[in-house]
């Protein structure tokens, strides 16, 4: 295992989601504290497609956020000059623009750049792409507890 893969694991390890409602495989990038790029390819197997539509599977928008919010919580929880915060989750949305969506065998590239931090609150600019092609921008209010 490297460094990185450790420092990853780390991270994930402070996000409250199981290994069912994870939409990071992996962490292409990291600026510990700063910015990260990360990846989940869409299976087709995720129970959720099956309804999102029948015949016609496609990844949805909302989750797209979900997946930029995963990785905004990684790269904040992987800031070495700050505590971690417990039961980390996504409080706020504003200027979501939802442009596209993912299918089954396609790779969602999420990016988030932290840009502020104020107690118990993170905010980050972030961004999905499939193909290189712009599927959704968000800015996203992190919120988790500081006492132990």
């Amino acid at each position: 295992m490297t460094a990185e893969d450790d420092l990853f694991r780390r991270a994930l390890a402070h996000l409250p989601h199981g290994a069912e409602f994870r939409f990071l495989d992996k962490l292409v990038k990291l600026e510990p504290g700063l910015a990260g790029e990360g990846e989940y390819l869409v299976r087709g197997g995720e129970p959720f497609l099956r309804g999102h539509f029948p015949n016609e599977p496609l990844f949805p928008g909302v989750l797209l956020v979900e997946a930029a919010a995963q990785l905004a919580g990684v790269v904040a929880q992987s800031d070495p000059k700050i505590t971690p915060l417990r039961n980390l989750k996504l409080t706020a949305l504003r200027s979501v623009k939802i442009l596209g969506s993912a299918r089954p065998g396609q790779t969602l590239r999420t990016e988030a750049n932290i840009t502020g931090r104020m107690g118990n609150l993170i905010q980050a600019d972030t961004k999905a792409y499939i193909n290189s092609v712009l599927a959704m921008s968000a800015v996203l209010t992190l919120s988790g507890d500081t006492s132990p």
